[in-house]
């Protein structure tokens, strides 16, 4: 190799290693991601709350108006929640007692029912008197009861059929008697009531909360811009860091996991030492770490 080839060489060898390194732009960044639950809504909130009580005004990240619209909006926010869980609760808790009275009455009118077909097979009633329960004289068929509904409408059709059929001077029907079948069917129709009216309290402790969670939501993010935007002139690691105090979370994305970024300072120090690698460049894997 000749003299001159050999000094080209050589430096070739020697350029600086910051030609290689990524630029700020280039870096993997990791994205702030907003509260998407009610229970991260609420720590978000209170993060900020807590802060607007310990700092000054002058001090504090956000600004005395989005501090001030928290603190009205908080508790009310807390108290919605509240009342959707203990509605939803109490519904949940109610609907076992509801089912079973549904599942009782049901079986009660269709047992009067199948009596009645019984009778008629057994020569003791005539096919008309169907009709006296609002079914087809020559259908021996069980109505759909699978709904509450259909239930309503056959539990009200046997009991005012059989009071009319005893009003013109039939004999009573047992097995079981008219009067089992009514008891069975108002303890379903008063669950049934109480039952729609805990559907409709919970319903409606769910349309105040949605509201309130576009509230939170809006809060959330104008506080969080307000804070990012007191922290601008910060490099970004410690622009982050500092957010995260009031509650901002930075998360990477999932095939970001696990890459590290230089720091604004390490790229000061690769343009101020273009000779040398960064301190915290790790020779095992090709890549640097953030610096500790």
């Amino acid at each position: 190799m000749g003299l001159g080839n050999y000094i080209n060489f050589i430096h070739s060898q020697l350029r600086p290693v910051t030609n290689n390194l990524p630029t700020q732009s280039q870096l993997i960044m990791p994205y702030r991601r907003l509260p998407n639950t009610d229970k991260s809504r609420i720590k978000a909130l209170d993060i900020a709350l807590s802060k607007g009580k310990e700092l000054p005004p002058f001090e504090l990240a956000f600004s005395q108006k989005s501090n001030q619209e928290l603190q009205s909006f908080l508790n009310s926010f807390k108290n919605a929640l509240t009342y959707y869980r203990q509605s939803y609760v109490v519904q949940k808790d109610r609907n076992k007692k509801y089912q079973e009275s549904f599942r009782k009455a049901r079986m009660y009118v269709s047992h009067f029912i199948q009596m009645v077909n019984m009778s008629i097979q057994r020569g003791e009633l005539k096919p008309d008197i169907r009709k006296f329960y609002g079914l087809p004289a020559d259908d021996s068929r069980i109505p759909a009861l699978n709904t509450e509904n259909d239930l309503i409408e056959w539990g009200e059709r046997l009991i005012r059929g059989e009071a009319k059929r005893v009003r013109e001077g039939y004999t009573p029907l047992t097995n079981p008697t008219i009067a089992l079948v009514r008891v069975r069917y108002e303890n379903f129709l008063e669950a049934h009531h109480h039952q729609k009216m805990l559907q409709k309290n919970t319903a409606r402790g769910m349309r105040n909360l949605s509201y309130l969670k576009l509230e939170a939501d809006k809060i959330i993010l104008k506080i969080w811009n307000e804070v990012e935007e007191s922290f601008r002139d910060l490099p970004d690691d410690l622009k982050r860091e500092r957010a995260k105090e009031y509650g901002l979370v930075y998360v990477y994305r999932k095939n970001e996991t696990g890459h590290v970024k230089f720091t604004g300072a390490q790229l000061q120090e690769a343009k101020q030492n273009p000779g040398k690698r960064p301190r915290s460049y790790n020779a095992a894997t090709p890549r640097y770490k953030e610096a500790e």
